[in-house]
């Protein structure tokens, strides 16, 4: 997981220009999702974290998007019991 601050604007378009970065998340919320996400364009570059992979974002206690991840999202709902 890197934040979104802790990189340059020149390091952090070449990281998804050559697809170093799949997945963006709030590190406050806990939320992960798509880097296209509409949700996750409009959130605070100072609660924005990359995960190269998915299961990065999963192991680091993060949820899938409501937005971008329906069907991941309504899975996680059910096996967390909300």
């Amino acid at each position: 997981m890197i934040q979104h601050g802790e990189l340059a604007k020149s390091e952090l378009f070449h990281a998804i220009k050559h697809q170093k970065f799949q997945w963006a998340g709030n590190r406050k919320l806990k939320i992960y999702g798509s880097l296209r996400c509409k949700s996750g364009k409009r959130m605070k570059v100072e609660n924005r974290v990359f995960f190269r992979t998915e299961q990065e974002a999963i192991k680091a206690g993060y949820r899938p998007c409501g937005h971008c991840m329906r069907l991941k999202y309504t899975d996680w709902k059910q096996d967390n019991n909300l």
